[in-house]
C-alpha cells in the first residue's frame, strides 16, 4: 500500500509539472522540441508531393547572376523585365520578394546634375542635351513607370532596430490602429521598417511585408498575416497577393466567441481566422494567438516551378509557362541570403514559402491551430493522467503494457485524425510524454550497474570529452582505441588578449578565480558543440572535432563554438564587471584538415591530442586574429565545409613556416542569425576587397571610407585604409599578388 501510495503521490506530481506546460504557465523546451518533431512528422507523411502550376517562381539564380551581373541590377533592366512580364509573357499578377531601397545612380545623371548646377550651369547646350536624355537615364523613373497601372505587388520588412530608423515608403495599413481595441491578440510587434522609394510605393498596386515567424528551434513554420506598427496594422505579401486576385476585398477579422475552451480562458482574444468577402463565399484564413498561419508545404525545394530569370529576360522561357500565373520573383542564390530553414529543408528559398502560402490560402487547406488548444490539451491530460495513475499500479505488466500502448496509440491515431481530417494542430508530446513516463514509473524495478567498459571509457576520456559522446561510445567500446591514427579533423586555439597586464592588476586569488570561472564558460561551449578539449596551456585553450567519436559536420560544430564562445564571453563580461575586474578580450582560430590524433607523450605523462601541419596553422590563425582586429579567424577548409554560416573574407595571407599563401574568413554568423542590415557592409566589403587586390587605391579608400562610417569602431577597415596608405609610398609592385606575408608567429 505504501509502496503504491508513493507511487500514486510522483504520478501525480509528473501529471502537475506536464499540466502547467500545458496551461503554459512556464514551458518546458524539450516537450516544445518534440511537439515540432510532430508537426514536421505529420507534415512530411502529408505533403501532397506535386507541383502547383498556378505560381511559378522567377529565380534570381546564380545563373542569372553569371550573366545579368551581381544584384542588384540596373533598374533599367528591371523595367526591361516589368515590359516583358506583362506584355509577351502575359502574367496575371507579380509578387516582388526584393526590396528596392536605395535609388540608383548607376546611369550617372546625378553626376550630370551637379555639373549642370555647377561648373556648366552656363552652358545652355549642355543643359538642353540634359533636358533630352534625363528621362533616359532617370532608371529610377523608368522603372516606377513599368509599375503603374499593372498588379504588381512590392514586398518589405519590418524590424526592431535601437534607433527605430526607417527606410522607404510603407504601403496604407490593411486595418487601421483601433481595429483590435478592447481584445488581449499577441501581434508580432515591430518599430522599424525597410521599404521600397516612395515613387516605387506609389505606382505599385500595393505591397506587403515578407516578415517571418521562426519557432525557438530556428526553424520557419508559420509567417504573421498581420502585424502592428505604430498602432495599425500591415498585411503579409502573400496575403496581399490573394486578397488581389480576389478583386481586393476588405479584410475582416473572424472571431469565435463561445465554446468551450474559448471561454475558458479570460485571456482568450477570439480571433481565429481573417476574412476575404467574394462573391462565391467567405474564404477564411485561419491564424494562431500570433496572427501568423501555418505554412502549408506542398513538398521540398520545388513544388512550384522556378525560372531563372537570365531565360526570362533573354526570352529562351516559353510563353505558355508563365501566361496567366501568379509571378513571384524571389532569389536561391545563397549569397543573396533569402533561404531559409523549414521543416522541409534547412536552406529553403524564402519566395518559395509565399508560393506555398497563396496555394493553401486559395484551396482554403491551411492547418489550423487556434489559441484554445491549450484547454484541449489540458483535458486530455487529466482524463488520461487520472485513468493511468489509478490504473496502472492495479494492472499485472502485461495489462499494464496493453493500457499503456493502446493509451498512446488512441492519442496518435486521433492527434492525426485531427489533423488530417479536420486541418487541426494539437500538442502531442506533453501527453505522449505522461503515457511513458507513467509507465517507465511503474515497470522499472531498479537501476542499472554501468558495465566495466563503460567505467574504462569515462576514466579515458571523460576529462576530454563530453559525458554524451562518452556514453555514446561506451556502447560500442571496441570501435574506438587512443592509438594513433591519421583523420581530417579541426583544431581550435583560443586565447585572451593582453592576459599578461590583466594578471598583474588582480590578486592571486583573483586571478584564479576569474581563470575558473573563464575556462569553466568557455569549456562547456566547446562541450556542448561535441568538441575534445584538448589542453590549458595558461590562459589559452586547445580543443579539436572529429575524435574520438567521428563527426561529419565537424567543422560547423567548431564554428558554431567559437560563435558561441564570443557570446558566452560577453554574459560572462557583465560578471566581471560587476566585482570590478576587467573585461576579456578573445582572439579564436580554426583550421580544418588532416593531422595526426591519438594519446601521446612519455611514460610519466600522456595526453590525448592532435599534431600535424593543420594543427600549426590554426595556432598562427589565432595569433592572427589581433593583426586584424577581429574575434575568429578560419582558414579555407574550414570555410569549404560550413555552408550555413555567413563569412566574411579577410585577407590572403602567407604565414611563418609555410611558403604558400592561404585565405583566411571571419565567421560572422549563421544565415538564419545573421543580422540582414549588415547585408549592405558585407556587399561593400567584398567591393573594397577586390579594389584593393586590383591596387584602385582611391576607389578603395573611398570604399572604406564609407565603411568606416558605417562600422567606425571597425579596426579592419582601418587597418586595410592604413595599409593603401603605406602601398601610395611603397609601391608593392605590378607582379604583387595580394598576399600578405607574417613572419612571426
Amino acid at each position: 500500500m505504501n509502496q503504491n501510495a508513493l507511487r500514486y503521490g510522483i504520478g501525480l506530481l509528473f501529471l502537475l509539472i506536464l499540466l502547467g506546460h500545458a496551461a503554459r504557465l512556464y514551458q518546458i523546451p524539450v516537450l516544445g522540441n518534440l511537439d515540432h518533431i510532430a508537426y514536421d512528422t505529420k507534415l512530411s507523411l502529408t505533403m501532397p508531393g506535386s507541383i502547383d502550376d498556378r505560381v511559378v517562381i522567377l529565380d534570381i539564380d546564380e545563373k542569372s547572376l553569371t550573366e545579368v551581373g551581381r544584384w542588384p541590377w540596373g533598374r533599367e533592366r528591371l523595367a526591361v523585365l516589368m515590359d516583358l512580364l506583362f506584355d509577351r509573357y502575359g502574367v496575371s499578377l507579380l509578387g516582388v520578394d526584393v526590396v528596392f531601397a536605395e535609388p540608383d545612380t548607376s546611369s550617372g545623371l546625378p553626376a550630370l546634375e551637379g555639373l549642370a548646377q555647377g561648373v556648366l550651369a552656363d552652358n545652355a547646350d549642355f543643359r538642353a542635351s540634359l533636358d533630352t536624355l534625363r528621362p533616359q537615364l532617370d532608371y529610377d523613373q523608368r522603372f516606377a513607370a513599368s509599375l503603374k497601372n499593372r498588379p504588381v505587388l512590392l514586398g518589405y520588412y519590418f524590424g526592431n532596430r535601437e534607433d527605430g530608423l526607417n527606410s522607404g515608403a510603407l504601403p496604407e495599413p490593411v486595418l487601421p490602429a483601433g481595429t483590435f481595441r478592447g481584445r488581449n491578440i499577441a501581434f508580432a510587434t515591430f518599430n522599424s521598417f525597410g521599404a521600397n522609394l516612395p515613387r516605387f510605393q506609389q505606382e505599385a498596386l500595393g505591397a506587403g511585408h515578407f516578415n517571418p515567424l521562426p519557432d525557438f528551434d530556428g526553424l520557419n513554420r508559420r509567417v504573421p498575416m498581420l502585424v502592428e506598427h505604430k498602432g495599425a496594422y500591415y498585411e503579409s505579401l502573400s496575403l496581399a497577393i490573394v486578397r488581389t486576385l480576389l478583386g481586393s476585398p476588405k479584410l475582416a477579422p473572424g472571431y469565435a466567441e463561445s465554446g468551450f475552451f474559448s471561454s475558458a480562458s479570460r485571456d482568450y482574444a477570439g480571433l481565429e481566422w481573417l476574412e476575404l468577402p467574394t462573391s462565391k463565399g467567405t474564404l477564411r484564413v485561419p491564424v494562431d494567438e500570433n496572427v501568423a498561419a501555418l505554412i502549408p508545404y506542398r513538398g521540398l525545394q520545388g513544388s512550384f516551378a522556378y525560372h531563372s530569370l537570365a531565360d526570362v529576360l533573354a526570352g529562351r522561357t516559353p510563353v505558355d509557362a508563365l501566361k496567366g500565373r501568379i509571378a513571384l520573383l524571389g532569389t536561391t542564390a545563397p549569397g543573396l541570403l533569402d533561404l531559409r530553414a523549414t521543416p522541409v529543408g534547412s536552406t529553403y528559398p524564402g519566395v518559395e514559402i509565399h508560393a506555398n502560402l497563396i496555394a493553401g490560402m486559395l484551396d482554403g487547406d491551411i492547418k489550423h491551430r487556434p489559441q484554445y488548444v491549450t484547454g484541449f490539451d489540458v483535458v486530455v491530460l487529466l482524463v488520461i493522467g487520472g485513468l493511468l495513475i489509478w490504473s496502472l499500479p492495479r494492472l499485472s505488466p502485461q495489462y499494464a503494457t496493453l493500457l499503456a500502448g493502446g493509451a498512446l496509440l488512441a492519442l496518435v491515431g486521433m492527434n492525426f485524425a485531427f489533423w488530417q481530417f479536420a486541418d487541426f494542430v494539437l500538442p502531442l508530446a506533453a501527453s505522449v510524454l505522461l503515457v511513458v513516463g507513467l509507465y517507465a514509473l511503474n515497470m522499472s524495478y531498479g537501476y542499472f550497474f554501468e558495465s566495466r567498459s563503460k567505467r574504462q571509457f569515462t576514466r579515458m576520456f571523460g576529462q576530454y570529452v563530453p559525458p554524451e559522446l562518452v556514453e555514446e561510445m561506451s556502447r560500442n567500446p571496441e570501435h574506438y582505441s587512443m592509438e594513433g591514427r591519421n583523420a581530417e579533423l579541426t583544431v581550435l586555439f583560443s586565447d585572451i588578449r593582453g592576459f599578461t597586464s590583466i594578471s598583474e592588476g588582480l590578486e592571486p586569488k583573483q586571478l584564479t578565480q576569474l581563470m575558473n570561472d573563464y575556462l569553466g564558460a568557455m569549456t562547456a561551449v566547446i562541450q556542448d558543440q561535441r568538441g575534445t578539449l584538448d589542453k590549458y596551456i595558461g590562459d589559452a585553450i586547445m580543443a579539436f572535432w572529429g575524435a574520438p567519436v567521428d563527426d561529419p559536420e565537424h567543422a560547423r560544430h567548431a564554428v558554431a563554438a567559437a560563435l558561441r564562445m564570443h557570446a558566452a564571453l560577453a554574459e560572462l563580461n557583465r560578471s566581471l564587471t560587476a566585482r570590478g575586474w576587467p573585461e576579456l578580450k578573445i582572439g579564436v582560430g580554426l583550421n580544418t584538415g588532416p593531422m595526426t590524433v591519438g594519446d601521446m607523450g612519455s611514460p610519466v605523462r600522456k595526453a590525448y591530442t592532435v599534431m600535424g601541419d593543420a594543427v600549426n596553422l590554426a595556432s598562427r590563425l589565432e595569433g592572427l586574429t589581433k593583426q586584424y582586429g577581429v574575434g575568429i579567424l578560419v582558414g579555407e577548409a574550414t570555410r569549404r565545409a560550413v555552408k550555413d554560416v555567413v563569412f566574411r573574407e579577410i585577407d590572403r595571407v602567407r604565414v611563418k613556416g609555410k611558403d604558400e599563401p592561404v585565405s583566411i574568413f571571419e565567421p560572422l554568423a549563421f544565415e538564419s542569425e545573421f543580422d540582414r542590415s549588415r547585408v549592405e557592409e558585407l556587399k561593400l566589403w567584398n567591393l573594397a576587397l577586390r579594389q584593393f587586390r586590383g591596387q584602385e587605391w582611391d576607389q578603395a579608400e573611398l570604399t572604406l571610407f564609407n565603411l568606416q562610417r558605417i562600422a567606425p569602431d571597425c579596426g579592419l577597415y582601418r587597418l586595410y585604409a592604413e595599409q593603401i596608405a603605406d602601398y601610395r609610398r611603397h609601391p608593392p609592385g605590378k607582379d604583387w599578388d595580394g598576399v600578405r606575408t607574417f613572419e612571426t608567429k
